[in-house]
């Protein structure tokens, strides 16, 4: 009996070891994740200043949309045309929040543009509960964008920029809502791809004019890239890290985002942060989380 109990309860601590290990390696992955994005995000601020950000944003959404298309190999005759719509309000609903961040990370710091944009996401889960107790967050929230906007000396930025943040976290929040729609009528990753290769077509007109006369050999690799870097790369080790940690975890462990946009716009673009600042992305960072958290009570 005792060594069978010694056997029942090593394989209950292999069990949690090796659950344990999925978490820990869904977590790394998340965090890699949003340094991808984050990181991408500064590094293309190079080429925000070259193409502007509409020719920015239409080379990184054409690079994104061809290598996926090359790896998923999606059967563009075979959609109906529920399908057709979903990809096309999505694809719509990508230009207008890359464009719009790019325009807003072109005028304000990228701390405070990714904390604006948070306020998007995070008043949809917060509403999609109802008028509650959970509408502190998304207060406590735009309490940290205000201490964000404020470098001790005066209001950073300027009005467009934050608009352009709003407009970026408006986009973000029909993004998420689409999403959901577009994973179940599609097959894997190509919902994701005909996304793209719609916001590519669609932000052709805005960026194509401002980018190609300007792009060289040197441009090419650099927005290839990037293209890497955020949509691709991302979506893929998040993909992986929701199959190894549960969904609350995954979410609350998303909510850094602000504090790691901060980091790089800190080491990549010399954007110091005062102590109110750095109040600031806590706050937004602890309102995501605790929204996150109390949807799953």
């Amino acid at each position: 009996m005792e060594e069978k109990a010694n056997a029942g309860a090593g394989t209950l601590t292999a069990e949690a070891s090796t659950a344990f290990g999925g978490v820990a390696a869904g977590g790394l992955l998340c965090l890699l994740s949003m340094s991808s994005i984050q990181f991408g995000a500064a590094l293309s601020s190079s080429a925000i200043t070259t193409y502007g950000p509409a020719g920015a944003s239409w080379l990184r959404l054409a690079f994104a949309a061809i290598i996926l298309a090359v790896v998923v190999r999606p059967r563009i005759v075979s959609y109906n045309r529920a399908q057709w719509t979903s990809a096309l309000v999505l694809g719509a609903t990508t230009v207008l929040m890359t464009m719009s961040f790019f325009a807003a990370i072109e005028r304000i710091p990228l701390g405070l543009a990714v904390a604006i944009d948070f306020l998007g996401p995070l008043s949809v889960a917060t509403i999609g509960y109802g008028l509650s107790r959970r509408l502190v967050w998304p207060l406590i929230a735009a309490l940290g964008v205000l201490a964000l906007a404020h470098d001790g000396d005066g209001w950073v930025g300027d009005v467009a920029g934050i608009l352009f943040a709003l407009g970026a976290g408006t986009g973000w929040a029909i993004y998420i809502v689409l999403t959901k729609k577009i994973g179940a009528s599609f097959k894997g990753l190509e919902g994701l791809s005909m996304s793209l290769v719609v916001a590519a077509l669609v932000a052709t007109p805005f960026g194509f004019v401002g980018a190609v006369p300007k792009l060289d050999a040197y441009g090419l690799i650099e927005m290839a890239g990037l293209a890497v870097l955020v949509p691709l790369l991302p979506y893929t080790l998040e993909l992986i890290a929701l199959r190894r940690m549960p969904t609350a975890s995954f979410g609350i462990l998303m909510s850094l985002e602000p504090a790691i946009a901060a980091i790089a716009g800190f080491v990549i673009l010399v954007q110091p942060m005062t102590l109110l600042q750095m109040a600031g992305t806590a706050l937004v960072v602890a309102a995501s989380a605790g929204a996150t958290f109390s949807a799953r009570q």
